[in-house]
């Protein structure tokens, strides 16, 4: 005998439930992921950028786990081992020039230069009364070998961190088809819909990623060729450091341009100063501004406004990971948008 069939209420209630499960499933899931957050995010961005790299190892290497085995240590010396060389040293470099500034200050020297340009005093007096500069110095020393030390080093955090990112790595390039075809199947979408989702997500993380390279790289020609100009010693190997610091969050080119702009003062060229200290903060510090949201915005088609506030605004809510989740949050929106918008216009099509 065949048991009776659900009431409609049964039915109701049971669709009620499953939907009521499925959203406290996924909100326990989130709260389980989210000390991973930055290891997701940066081994996702890895895996977009270094599909291409994977496809060619795979039709060398018939094993997907071999391959991606050697496409995650590829990406490790490429990529991570010059990284942390390169910000070590920078930093270890700043510090540097920052000490020698505390040294020249201590020595005298700056009183010595405000002393011999009497118009200078009322500002030196007013700076000495406002301003403790080697007390200031000492700590910006200290901060930037602090910052490397740690940099290097690292906490035990961190260091969970990177490998966790990479340990996802190795599996977001071995298993990105089935991954796709598991998309394809649980989003509530069609399967042109979900690949161009899909799709969107690359172009996000690439146009993100890109940009800031073409920030980075504006920033350091524009700092050089000021260096070029005002006579200063190898501008185009500062205009590469100063390129490389604007990609790290916490530094940026002042590292560089603030110390050169003091110790052009303390040389009594309080002119080249100016000029590097003004060229420094209002173009080169603020064009990162102007062109990030340009480079891209463009590529994620999104307006200026929008790609602006998804970086700025996904850096504040996430931190470091929030600048690839906030313009892929906006773009994944406005591409939500246009489905609707596509299926309310073709409900209301004439038949």
């Amino acid at each position: 005998m065949k048991p009776a069939p659900p009431s409609p209420r049964n039915r109701r209630f049971g669709r009620q439930a499953l939907a009521v499960a499925s959203v406290a499933g996924i909100l326990l899931c989130a709260l389980i992921a989210w000390p991973f957050l930055g290891a997701i995010t940066w081994a996702l961005t890895l895996a977009i950028l270094f599909t291409p790299l994977q496809e060619r190892v795979e039709k060398r290497m018939r094993h997907p786990s071999i391959a991606a085995l050697l496409s995650t240590a590829i990406v490790i010396v490429v990529v991570v081992v010059p990284a942390i060389f390169v910000v070590e040293r920078l930093i270890t470099e700043a510090a540097s020039g920052i000490q020698a500034l505390q040294a020249r200050v201590e020595a005298g020297e700056f009183q010595a230069l405000l002393d011999s340009h009497p118009t200078l005093a009322p500002f030196g007096a007013w700076l000495d009364r406002q301003f403790d500069l080697p007390s200031i110095m000492s700590a910006i020393a200290t901060w930037l070998s602090n910052l490397g030390a740690v940099f290097v080093r690292g906490s035990l955090l961190q260091v969970a961190e990177v490998f966790i990112t990479f340990y996802l790595l190795f599996y977001f390039l071995r298993d990105r088809v089935a991954a796709k075809a598991m998309f394809i199947a649980w989003l509530p979408l069609t399967k042109p819909e979900t690949e161009q989702l899909l799709r969107r997500v690359a172009e996000t993380v690439h146009a993100i990623v890109y940009g800031t390279l073409a920030v980075a790289a504006v920033q350091g020609t524009l700092g050089g060729l000021m260096f070029w100009a005002l006579g200063l010693a190898t501008p185009l190997l500062w205009g590469l450091v100063m390129g490389l610091l604007s990609i790290v969050p916490v530094l940026g080119g002042f590292v560089v341009w603030i110390p050169a702009a003091i110790l052009l003062f303390l040389d009594g060229s309080w002119i080249r100063a100016i000029i590097l200290a003004a060229w420094g903060g209002i173009v080169v510090g603020s064009i990162d501004n102007v062109l990030r949201p340009i480079f891209v915005g463009n590529r994620l088609r999104l307006h200026t406004i929008p790609a602006f506030i998804s970086i700025i605004g996904g850096l504040l809510l996430f931190g470091a990971p929030g600048f690839i989740l906030g313009p892929l949050a906006g773009a994944m929106t406005m591409l939500v948008g246009e489905f609707w918008a596509r299926r309310d216009a073709s409900s209301q099509a004439p038949d």
